[in-house]
């Protein structure tokens, strides 16, 4: 899943999202509406993370979606 998708499909992985980073609050989920970077930014500032580690993270939630729609879609 590359952030194009997650950014289309926004409302549906938005309760994903709130499970792997529940300090996230609504307006923060309006705010990032898809938005890679605006994610990036609110992870680093909710959780008091660099940017880096706050990439790491997302860029590692985006990898494991994928694996998970793949693993669907092939059964």
């Amino acid at each position: 899943m590359n952030w194009d998708r997650v950014e289309s499909n926004w409302k549906q992985l938005k309760g994903k999202v709130r499970e792997k980073w529940g300090k996230l609050i609504d307006s923060d989920f309006e705010q990032i509406a898809g938005k890679k970077d605006q994610l990036i930014g609110r992870i680093q500032e909710r959780y008091g993370i660099t940017r880096e580690e706050a990439q790491k993270q997302a860029d590692e939630w985006v990898r494991i979606q994928e694996e998970r729609t793949h693993a669907t879609t092939k059964r």
